[in-house]
């Protein structure tokens, strides 16, 4: 159920536009994924949880998305441009290991936190450094077309060529002009960056010292690619130019994506993605949360609770929800309270929805608008994502659910049927928002106590069949069972 048209924000233009993919029911999202030198944390979620929902909402309505995500596992350097350290290399050296080992120990540490906070995999996760030629044929095709050049073996992206012919700027809405002036040339002179022509110009492949580990051939020297160059070159070759949506967090609005589109535009004619999404930064007092400015807290901690600023730990879904509680493009600003205040709306809500999934149809009934309420929910997301939205109506929602509990309101049963098919699609299918794993565990103790209950009666009724096929079906489902001489116990196998 959802006549209306979805809405989403597009950096590119700076206003909502309704979502129409080029080639229906396909959409081609492409997402920037993690630099695998160290442990997530809350402010690297919010993308992929952003971008989670998402895809969860565009299959939800019936399209076939293809979920890009990449890895960067090399390229990456210190100061997000073309100086210091690649930053992966640094910490396998600083641990006296190799770089892929670094990046893979890493890489498995996202997976498993994505997964704890129930983040679908994407469909294609490319790696950088397992696309190193498609990254030198579209350098080699930008410096054909006279958009790059070769200095000292290493290349770099022309902006000044560039700017001559499109409009550079055009997402990040930084000014040509003063990116061209030089602001910074004489800083940057001092740090080496004297081989390029414009202070501007940015990377495509960079000449390896004799220390540094990760490289490859190319016609221009033993080197590495760009950080940017890796995300055009990756998204073109599983998306094709344009697709319909390239996202991620606002941080690498420039000069990550603002260079991703020069390259692609300067290559291909045309922007490489029609839509551009980006959400706002976990915060902390204020500041953004960076591994550069060591005030990140990663998700293993928050998940066991191993940090000063924590008091508790906390269940991956109430992190979820946390951050759901915000729209993407708003700050979220983190602290052991919000977190603590989103674990009690997270548990009143779950209880909520459990008590509305377990009710009944009455066979006399005096239906409320449960259209109108359902419609409400899709209203929301379709606004953007407006997933605080939606948590806040399903709040309000919540009294009509008590009230049905009680046998104070009724709904037919194909009211209730509908209602509750179309909140737990939203709330589980879409927001991917499920019990948490205490209270499964407490779920579950309850269940088995009543089917224990259940066996012990028939046992009394010398209704032995029907003890010993209790028995068996939970046998089955890995749950054993052993008989005491005054009660039965059970346990997980």
């Amino acid at each position: 159920m959802n006549p209306q048209p979805l809405f989403l924000h597009n950096t590119l233009s700076r206003k909502k536009e309704r979502f129409e993919p080029q080639q229906p029911p396909l959409v081609g999202l492409y997402v920037c994924g993690p630099t695998v030198y160290g442990e997530a944390h809350l402010g690297h979620a919010r993308p992929y949880l952003t971008f989670d929902v998402l895809v969860r909402y565009l299959r939800h309505q019936g399209y076939r998305v293809r979920y890009v995500r990449n890895i960067t596992d090399v390229g990456h350097l210190e100061h997000d441009a073309d100086e210091g350290e690649d930053k992966i290399a640094r910490k396998a050296r600083l641990e006296q290991t190799e770089p892929m080992e670094v990046a893979e120990r890493y890489t498995r540490s996202f997976h498993a936190s994505m997964q704890a906070l129930n983040i679908l995999p994407p469909d294609i996760e490319p790696r950088a450094s397992g696309h190193i030629p498609e990254q030198l044929h579209m350098i080699e095709e930008l410096m054909k077309l006279g958009f790059a050049y070769e200095s000292a073996g290493s290349v770099y992206f022309d902006v000044t060529a560039y700017a001559a012919r499109y409009p550079y700027g055009q997402l990040s809405g930084r000014v040509a002009d003063e990116l061209l002036a030089g602001a910074g040339n004489e800083r940057r002179a001092l740090e080496g960056q004297s081989e390029k022509r414009n202070p501007a110009d940015f990377a495509l492949w960079k000449k390896a010292q004799p220390t540094h580990i990760m490289r490859w051939s190319s016609p221009w020297s033993e080197g590495f690619p760009g950080w940017h160059i890796e995300c055009s070159a990756m998204s073109r070759k599983y998306l094709g130019e344009p697709f319909d949506i390239h996202g991620g967090g606002m941080d690498l609005l420039f000069p990550h994506h603002e260079s991703e589109i020069a390259q692609s535009q300067a290559c291909c004619g045309q922007v490489p993605a029609r839509w551009w999404m980006h959400n706002n930064m976990v915060t902390i007092d204020g500041q953004k949360m960076g591994k550069s400015l060591g005030n990140f807290i990663t998700l293993n901690e928050l998940f066991d609770g191993n940090h000063p600023r924590l008091s508790q730990a906390f269940d991956p879904m109430v992190i979820r929800f946390f951050v759901l509680q915000a729209h993407y493009r708003s700050t979220l600003d983190f602290s052991s309270e919000a977190l603590q205040a989103a674990e009690k709306g997270f548990k009143r809500f779950m209880d909520g929805i459990g008590i509305l999934m377990q009710l009944q149809s009455e066979a006399s009934a005096d239906d409320f608008e449960v259209d109108s309420f359902v419609l409400s929910l899709y209203e929301a997301l379709n606004d953007d994502l407006n997933t605080p939205i939606l948590i806040a109506r399903v709040y309000e929602f919540l009294p009509q659910i008590h009230r049905m509990h009680e046998g104070k309101a009724r709904l037919s049963a194909s009211s209730l049927r509908r209602l509750q098919q179309e909140v737990h699609s939203l709330v589980t299918g879409v927001l991917g928002l499920m019990a948490t794993e205490q209270e499964t565990g407490t779920h579950l103790k309850g269940v088995m106590d009543l089917l224990l209950d259940i066996r012990q009666q028939a046992k009394e009724r010398r209704d032995f069949a029907s003890s010993d096929e209790i028995r068996k079906r939970l046998e089955s489902l890995g749950i054993q069972i052993k008989d005491g001489k005054d009660k039965s116990e059970w346990s997980l196998n």
